[in-house]
């Protein structure tokens, strides 16, 4: 009556530390660093403190981990239906909800207390407020009732690069802006990617997103569409003084590129999983290519007419 599962088929069972590790999705969060760095370091503008830098970094990283673990608790039903995450150990039951609530709390009052006490208001602010996208807007409600969840997504996914701006500067300025804009924009072609390349698995947990809901080729033209947006966005550091010709040319030639890739997808005999692969992989080139480049061609004096504005 019951089939008996190989040990291929079984879930890997993982270590008590591995399980509290695997909760919070290290790979988002080590995916997050290089732009928190990047954030800072364009803010820093070689006078860096590196006590602070270390700290920002810990303690966004442990905010991070706790939106993580508890999207973790509030997804675990859809889970179970994607091929990806159906062996999430909330999934596989290795790992209880109470734990793996307890654990994103902890680290939660953790990441919110150190930067709370090394680093400012502003900064503790769009922490505060990625949280509250991802955790309580994205997870609870737009992921599964919206095609615009990925919209709404990607504000929690632009914040750690402006948390570490904001950690040097304590204000929400033009640079900070530009930021939260360039990395929000960012996130769109890089999600519809995803989507298209996992599309089995999002229509199987009924998630509502682009390329479910409405299409893959209307996915292929958003995703065109952001791209073009998002080479405007990053040209607009360099062209408001914040960074200099070096970051225009990395800029230039990676979103050119990005472009080109995602107009490949037009053509008839593409491999769209392939092609949606290839765009999803190059985005993560384009932004730690701009992440590093910014932390190295920032400019040490203020633009004279960000100062004039200032008067």
């Amino acid at each position: 009556m019951f089939k008996r599962i190989s040990s291929s088929q079984k879930p890997e069972q993982h270590s008590v530390f591995d399980r509290y590790v695997k909760v919070t999705k290290p790979g988002i969060i080590m995916g997050n660093l290089i732009s928190v760095a990047g954030g800072y370091f364009l803010a820093a503008r070689g006078d860096i403190d590196w006590v602070l830098m270390l700290v920002t970094i810990i303690g966004l990283s442990l905010v991070v981990a706790s939106g993580c673990a508890i999207n973790n608790c509030i997804d675990r039903d859809i889970d179970a239906k994607m091929q990806r995450t159906r062996n999430r150990v909330t999934v596989t039951g290795e790992m209880s909800l109470k734990a793996a609530l307890a654990h994103g709390l902890v680290l939660g009052v953790v990441g919110f207390g150190l930067l709370a006490y090394f680093t400012n208001e502003v900064a503790v602010f769009f922490a505060a407020f990625g949280y509250f996208v991802y955790v309580g807007l994205y997870s609870l409600y737009f992921k599964r009732n919206s095609v615009y969840g990925t919209l709404i997504g990607s504000l929690s996914g632009a914040v750690p690069p402006v948390v570490g701006y904001c950690s040097v500067t304590g204000q929400f300025d033009a640079g900070a802006a530009i930021l939260l804009v360039m990395f929000s924009i960012w996130q769109m072609p890089h999600s519809y990617a995803i989507a298209i390349f996992r599309y089995k698995d999002y229509a199987a947990a009924g998630i509502p997103v682009l390329p479910v809901a409405q299409g893959i080729q209307k996915a292929k033209h958003h995703i065109v569409l952001w791209i073009a947006v998002f080479a405007i966005a990053s040209a607009m550091l360099p062209l408001t003084g914040y960074v200099g010709v070096g970051f225009m040319a990395v800029a230039a030639c990676t979103s050119l590129w990005w472009l080109g890739m995602a107009i490949k997808g037009y053509r008839a005999d593409i491999d769209v999983n392939r092609w949606a692969r290839q765009v999803f992989f190059f985005s993560i080139i384009t932004v730690t290519a701009l992440s590093i480049t910014m932390s190295l061609d920032f400019r040490a004096v203020a633009p004279d007419y960000l100062v004039m504005l200032s008067h």
